[in-house]
């Protein structure tokens, strides 16, 4: 069982399921935007980098890891709220193109700012748990301490979503303020609040990302360290469905295993090639999403 274990093959999917639930968190925080306020918020990756920069860059100072940790979350909540509040809320019930706009705008921003304070080097963050692969039989097992700790930390930001949209009340006055705020209105529900809330609850869970991304030794925080692993949760969100935490994750660890097959058995410069090919079909064939149910609707 060993060699098996060890093989290059298992170690592809391994690494794939790791690559996966951070793309899978990234479609996360979309889907969880997108359900609360119906908006795609294209500065999805740069807002969490620059609370991560925010919380993370007082390590500098002798702070340990977890309490940064918490500080880069309120932050990326304050900047999440800030947002919707200042940038966001006067484009409500414009043509879609408008906060698209805006959201790309302050991409820009906020990765000209960042660069501009912090400089572009990679800047490493110190992992809380080891990175060294598990060995068996004396050989390398493509999971380590830090892996194990990203999928878990996956799958309960999933776990947490699907339960606050699909059995609270909060959830359900959520999504009806995207909806129908008007109605909702009338119902009693404070949609400007819940508004707010949806973009702070998504920037929270892009926090924790890039935080995740941030601390791999690989890769380090930059300006940009979010803009590629964006693009593949986007397309993890579309393949998913907007409407599905579920199929946020799901998707994600999907395209994660297959681009991971992809750079080892054909070739690395494949792989973007290979998403946006799974993105075209799976728009094709559902164009919801596959974790989107149709619903019919009446003439």
């Amino acid at each position: 069982m060993d060699p098996f274990l060890t093989s290059r093959i298992v170690s592809d999917i391994l690494s794939g399921l790791t690559n996966g639930v951070i793309y899978g968190l990234v479609a996360l925080s979309l889907v969880l935007i997108w359900r609360s306020t119906g908006i795609l918020n294209f500065a999805q990756g740069a807002m969490p980098m620059f609370a991560t920069y925010l919380g993370m860059g007082l390590l500098s100072y002798h702070l340990s890891y977890w309490p940064c940790v918490a500080i880069a979350m309120l932050a990326g909540f304050a900047i999440g709220g800030l947002t919707e509040r200042v940038l966001v809320r006067g484009l409500y019930g414009k043509p879609e193109i408008n906060p698209i706009v805006v959201m790309v705008g302050f991409l820009i921003v906020l990765e000209g700012v960042a660069a501009a304070i912090w400089s572009t080097l990679p800047r490493g963050l110190p992992s809380p748990f080891s990175s060294i692969d598990w060995q068996l039989g004396g050989k390398p097992f493509a999971l380590s301490d830090f892996t194990v700790f990203e999928i878990v930390t996956a799958l309960v930001v999933m776990t947490a979503v699907a339960l606050l949209f699909r059995f609270t009340k909060l959830g359900l006055q959520l999504r009806a303020s995207a909806l129908a705020p008007e109605v909702s209105k009338l119902l009693g529900v404070r949609v400007g609040r819940m508004l707010t809330l949806g973009w702070v609850l998504s920037t929270g869970v892009g926090t924790i990302t890039t935080i995740l991304v941030a601390s791999n030794f690989f890769t380090g925080l930059t300006p940009q360290v979010m803009d590629g692993i964006f693009a593949f949760g986007f397309i993890a969100a579309a393949v998913g469905g907007l409407e599905s935490p579920v199929g946020a994750i799901v998707a994600g660890v999907g395209i994660g295993i297959i681009l991971q097959f992809v750079g080892d058995y054909v070739n690395s410069n494949a792989i973007i090639l290979t998403a946006l090919v799974i993105l075209i079909v799976s728009l094709m064939i559902r164009p919801n999403g596959i974790f989107t149910k149709s619903t019919a609707r009446r003439v």
